[in-house]
């Protein structure tokens, strides 16, 4: 009896916890590119070029993120975006992307 209700149970078991490595991996992702999406701002209010917060935003990034800064007004926005495969060779793929706003700093270069 205690057979059959193993036999049951073990494959719900797997399932949470597949489920609960994919939760992990992905915020995992999902804070990365939020740590690195805040030093970029940082960076970019300091008014470093675009590569150089490319730079610093992809130390932090996971593999393969994409990193884009926009300019609007006095502000800096630095988006920070890559595909997730939470599964591991599963060909199942989530996008994970942060974003984060600085105001520039006064005497920072480039245009207002």
């Amino acid at each position: 009896m205690v057979t059959a209700e193993t036999a049951v149970v073990l494959p719900v078991l797997l399932l949470v916890l597949v489920c609960a490595v994919a939760a992990v991996t992905l915020v995992g992702a999902q804070l990365r590119c939020v740590d690195a999406a805040r030093e970029g701002a940082r960076a970019a209010a300091r008014g470093e070029a675009d590569a150089v917060v490319a730079e610093l935003a992809g130390r932090i990034a996971p593999d393969g993120a994409v990193t884009a800064v926009r300019l609007a007004g006095d502000r800096v926005r630095v988006v920070v975006s890559v595909e997730v495969a939470p599964l591991g060779p599963v060909p199942l793929r989530t996008r994970v992307s942060a974003e984060a706003v600085a105001q520039r700093e006064p005497g920072a270069g480039g245009p207002p």
